[in-house]
């Protein structure tokens, strides 16, 4: 099987049992966004990290694709696929209470960086906020059904990578950097 069918080269996309549309569709733009997310956890379990971390960021891979599927099929409950739901927001905020529970208290904002694996969490917390953005576009538009789960679970992602970046620089050594603001000089 190749991997290339130039069926795109017009600049449109196949739904999965769906029509055809532009690649830069909104439901394109969500499902590509959640598509950029999932690489960059990809990215970020090659950090030196925890094998339970790892573990956890796999796990949230799979939960990606499975956001993917929904948003790139227009009828998901006709397709019969499987759908994130309140089970898997429960167990992404019982991560960030675990998690949370093992690192100082926020005082201050910080900056995003610190050690390798701390920025690339930085990095897909931002990216999850720009895919949560994408995906409400989606929702908002009339004729489109999108699972309100979806937007909750994004919201709690990233949150959660939030922490998880705190909690990989703590593990690194690497000291926070607070924000400074410049007018207060």
């Amino acid at each position: 099987m190749k991997i290339y069918t130039r069926t795109g080269d017009s600049g449109e996309t196949g739904l999965f049992g769906g029509p055809r549309v532009r690649k830069d569709d909104i439901r394109i733009e969500a499902y590509g966004t959640v598509d950029e997310l999932n690489a960059v956890l990809g990215m970020a379990r090659t950090e030196p990290t925890s094998a339970e971390l790892s573990e956890l960021l796999e796990s949230l891979q799979h939960d990606l694709f499975v956001i993917g599927a929904e948003l790139a099929t227009p009828e998901p409950k006709q397709q019969q696929l499987p759908a994130i739901g309140t089970a898997d927001i429960t167990r992404v905020e019982g991560c960030i209470d675990q998690y949370e529970a093992e690192l100082p208290p926020l005082k201050q904002f910080i900056l995003p960086g610190g050690s390798p694996g701390g920025a690339a969490l930085h990095v897909a917390r931002a990216v999850c906020r720009r895919a949560e953005r994408r995906v409400i576009s989606l929702q908002n538009q009339n004729d489109t059904e999108i699972s309100a789960s979806i937007v909750v679970y994004l919201n709690r992602l990233s949150d959660l990578l939030f922490v998880l970046a705190r909690f990989a620089n703590q593990q690194a050594a690497q000291p926070e950097i607070a924000w400074k603001n410049p007018r207060s000089d």
